[in-house]
């Protein structure tokens, strides 16, 4: 617990403290209270005192433990014996009741950045809001850290829950003032409605805490009420989590390459490398699914480093001028330490700083912008040829082209399929082929599957392109024969004829 934390709880305990006293005044009395201490000890009314006392004690000590001192509401504790007061309440008739979870989406970070002076005055500011907007019956407690709890004896269903949660995330939007700022929060809510999702305490507090864990993975300020379908899916996930983690440490993900080729002259003249797994329980999972969640979990960083090395070594049996082209994550574009793991990576594989690419996003770009300049610069430095994915696709384009250095663009594919129909997407290709040239940027086309829309692109002037049309991707070996076939002696510095 941080320091003012640890102050407010000692406040806490004197107002409690100060408030007893008062209380034994007043019950005292009027000629007990008027006694002076000279007062004869053996007084009838001592014995009656002392118990008043010891009850009034207890009370203390009941506050204590039930209350949080930062907030004033009524704590875990608490929340166990409230549930258990309503399940008794109505145990002869089971009605239904819901218990709810909030967690302040982002609050660590703010709490890091503002001091936790300021953390804890925010936290007593959601818990004021939380009470003044509670319906009639409805209980507020502070679970710990960034995270409340709510009874709601009279919501019995999920609609009720669902409306709940709207409201309170609504209430919990609006600006926070403190001493000389403003700040902004979200949150995101979990429910459990009393018996369906648990009939004991531990059972109902699991559920909501399961329903309230699912919000938090689908981003900010999400609602989510417990059923047994969302209970299945968070399993799934949770078998899903602990695989990949297993598929990590067994050297199980793999690349697969996919070729990226001149339209000039259809000649190959790079691969992009793309991860793979394929687990023996849930069979094939996309990089759709896995990837995020690595970097959800926090072990990206360890399958970014696995699938760079296995990329970077087969590349070392391609022909010289192909060159790799590899994805980096939102997470690694905020550690200053990428740059110098890469050029590690690369360093020990043997593979020339100039025949790597890295593709960066403007999404990840967007999440710390100064750091991922200074990572891209570090890169680029070394010889490291930095591209734009999914252009068009993010926010402030233009403006990442003109405040970072690329080497290339790559053209989303949701501009690239419907160029054959579409005139107005066959514009604006046109317009980013012009603008890159300009730049002197290369440009290269993603998605492309059929002849038409290769010969479209290539009468806008679009340098390269990418997609089934020209090979779907293929690993390490099979690209290997690819290029033998087309080769013979992988050795040489023909190029490849699709």
């Amino acid at each position: 617990m941080d320091q003012d934390e640890t102050a407010s709880r000692q406040k806490g305990r004197s107002r409690l403290t100060e408030t007893s006293q008062r209380e034994r005044q007043a019950a005292m009395p009027q000629s007990r209270r008027d006694v002076s201490p000279e007062h004869d000890p053996h007084d009838i009314g001592g014995p009656a005192l002392d118990r008043h006392s010891r009850d009034l004690h207890a009370r203390d000590l009941h506050a204590l433990a039930f209350i949080d001192p930062l907030t004033d509401l009524g704590n875990s504790h608490r929340l166990r014996e409230k549930v258990r007061e309503i399940a008794m309440e109505r145990s002869a008739d089971p009605a239904p009741f819901t218990i709810g979870l909030a967690n302040l989406d982002g609050f660590k970070p703010l709490n890091d950045l503002f001091g936790h002076a300021a953390g804890n005055e925010i936290l007593y500011q959601v818990a004021r809001r939380l009470e003044a907007c509670m319906p009639d019956g409805a209980t507020v407690i502070r679970m710990g850290n960034d995270e409340f709890a709510f009874v709601l004896p009279l919501v019995f269903e999920r609609k009720g829950a669902e409306k709940i949660g709207h409201m309170l995330k609504e209430v919990l939007q609006a600006p926070f003032e403190l001493a000389e700022r403003t700040v902004r929060l979200s949150a995101s809510f979990g429910f459990a409605v009393y018996p369906f999702a648990g009939e004991a305490y531990d059972d109902l507090l699991k559920s909501a805490d399961t329903a309230l864990y699912r919000s938090k993975r689908r981003g900010r300020g999400q609602i989510t009420v417990y059923s047994q379908e969302i209970a299945q899916e968070m399993r799934r996930a949770t078998l899903l989590e602990q695989a990949l983690r297993n598929a990590i440490i067994a050297d199980e993900i793999d690349v697969h390459f996919q070729p990226i080729v001149s339209l000039d002259t259809d000649m190959v003249v790079g691969f992009e490398a793309l991860a793979r797994w394929c687990d023996s329980d849930l069979g094939y999972v996309s990089p759709a699914v896995f990837v995020p969640l690595a970097e959800e979990r926090g072990f990206i960083d360890a399958l970014s480093e696995t699938l760079l090395r296995k990329a970077a070594e087969a590349a070392l049996l391609w022909p010289k001028e192909l060159f790799l082209s590899f994805n980096l994550s939102s997470a690694q574009l905020m550690d200053l330490a990428t740059s110098s793991t890469v050029l590690a990576i690369i360093h020990r594989v043997g593979l020339d700083p100039r025949r790597l690419e890295l593709e960066i996003t403007e999404t990840a770009m967007m999440r710390d912008a100064d750091m991922a300049q200074k990572i891209v610069q570090e890169l680029r430095d070394a010889g490291v040829r930095i591209s734009l994915d999914d252009f068009g696709t993010g926010q402030s384009s233009l403006g990442r082209l003109r405040d970072f250095t690329f080497d290339k663009v790559k053209i989303d594919r949701s501009f690239v399929c419907r160029i054959v129909n579409d005139r107005a997407s066959e514009h604006i290709i046109r317009a980013i082929v012009t603008m890159c040239d300009g730049l002197g940027l290369q440009v290269v086309a993603e998605g492309i599957e059929d002849f038409a829309e290769a010969l479209i692109l290539k009468g806008l002037g679009c340098g390269m392109g990418q997609g089934y049309f020209y090979g779907k991707p293929a690993d390490a070996t099979a690209t290997l024969r690819y290029l033998r076939e087309r080769y013979g002696d992988t050795d040489t510095k023909r190029p490849i004829a699709i």
